[in-house]
């Protein structure tokens, strides 16, 4: 029996459609409030570039909003704020999608714009746009990353959990190198390629008939032409690391720190939810293990966490992390995070434990899905990675099924000390 109470449910309704040129289309109406909210998911992230070729789905995320056969460049995002809209995109590993929330009479608006440049942006993709938008993704990698303390763990850690010839083996931002080294023709090939009516999935979710949705669908996107489906990256598990693989450096950062990683399984499969549920409970929030023994107890560590970073192409990262206090070793540190990881792999957790990190996970879910924006972001989500959005509303019996054993067997599979990496950040001495 599943180790909680069973959760609240609010099934949402999910209307599926697919036109002639392979988009496929979902509709949930929702008449609460007069706004819509419109979610485009492409099947294209950092996962998908090619050696060489790193940082251009995050680069297209920025293109996408330089201009079109009829939108003149930089005016995209101002017709949409225009008609009071909220918009925004992003990029991962997995994927690129782009969304806005508007009032239900800027539907049209939302819907052209978005088909404009998905069919036209060739047409306005020139030499300045990419020049332009290339320098903008050095600056935000110089902001976010270069200039941040511990800014640069992500790429060590992907460094040290991945093959550098692997899908996952370069952060998303990518090289600079490459985007120096890019051409306009390069980039026109990368488009072509994976921005395709067929390699996407629109949300249109709020206050919008079923048909109506999928008429406009029909309407704006319907005479865009389908192309070759892109090629699957290798999606083959890898085996656990072996040899303790491990990086260390100095910089300018306030503490040491310390990450662990380990090779997980696949997002979207029950042993990484178990996986994902111990995690929790081993480093998610101040009531962690992690957070209680070496904050609070022992006071060794400013900060303590542990995650699963969810990949759908084999193989998916975790992580166990701790910032030392001032005059604390890092290695005690280190130690200490080892200790009370192996203590969860010998004992397991609780079902009180269980059922909080179950309790914390239904409380996100559901403050997520009560907007529109993130509901139709879901919907995105599980059609492009998983399939089938209709999982969005199994999600929380998903979850709500697994067990403490279940948690225990999964952790002791993934988490095993032998196989992991280890990156330690060391404090620059004046």
């Amino acid at each position: 029996m599943p180790d909680s109470a069973e959760p609240l449910s609010q099934p949402y309704p999910i209307h599926q459609h697919r036109l002639d040129n392979g988009l496929r289309v979902i509709s949930s109406p929702d008449q609460v409030a007069p706004s819509v909210a419109v979610n485009l998911w492409y099947d294209v992230g950092s996962r998908h570039e090619l050696p060489g070729r790193t940082g251009f789905a995050h680069l297209f995320e920025h293109v996408m909003f330089q201009g079109s056969r009829h939108v003149p460049s930089g005016q995209h995002i101002g017709l949409l704020q225009a008609a009071g809209a909220s918009v925004n995109a992003t990029t991962w590993f997995d994927r690129t999608n782009y969304f806005e929330t508007l009032p239900t009479g800027g539907l049209d608006l939302a819907l052209w714009l978005e088909a404009d440049r998905l069919g036209t942006l060739l047409d306005a993709l020139t030499q300045e746009n990419l020049d332009n938008q290339r320098e903008v993704v050095k600056e935000e990698k110089r902001q976010r990353y270069d200039n941040v303390p511990y800014g640069d763990a992500m790429q060590h850690l992907i460094e040290l959990t991945f093959p550098a010839n692997h899908p996952y083996g370069h952060t998303v931002i990518g090289s600079m190198d490459d985007l120096n080294a890019a051409t306009v023709e390069d980039a026109r090939a990368f488009f072509a390629t994976h921005y395709l009516p067929n390699n996407a999935v629109l949300s249109i979710v709020g206050d919008c008939e079923v048909e109506t949705a999928f008429a406009k669908a029909e309407t704006y996107f319907g005479g865009i032409p389908a192309g070759p489906k892109p090629p699957t990256p290798n999606e083959d598990p890898l085996p656990a690391l072996t040899g303790l693989p491990r990086t260390e450096l100095s910089a300018d950062v306030p503490a040491d720190a310390v990450y662990l990683t380990w090779r997980l399984p696949a997002a979207g499969t029950p042993v990484f939810d178990a996986i994902d549920l111990g995690m929790t409970v081993l480093g998610l929030g101040q009531t962690s293990r992690l957070h209680r023994r070496l904050v609070r107890r022992d006071e060794l560590a400013e900060s303590a966490s542990a995650s699963g970073m969810g990949l759908i192409g084999g193989t998916s990262l975790g992580y166990a992390y701790a910032r030392a206090r001032e005059g604390v070793e890092i290695e005690k540190v280190h130690d200490v995070l080892l200790e009370e990881i192996q203590r969860v792999l010998a004992d397991g957790i609780t079902a009180t434990e269980l059922r909080r990190a179950k309790a914390q996970f239904e409380r996100h879910w559901l403050h997520e899905l009560a907007w529109i924006d993130s509901r139709a972001d879901a919907f995105g989500e599980f059609a492009t990675l998983h399939g089938d959005p209709h999982l969005v509303n199994q999600r929380l019996n998903q979850v709500d099924a697994i067990t403490t054993e279940d948690v225990r067997t999964a952790l002791r599979s993934a988490l095993d000390p032998e196989h992991r990496s280890i990156l330690i950040y060391r404090k620059e001495q004046a």
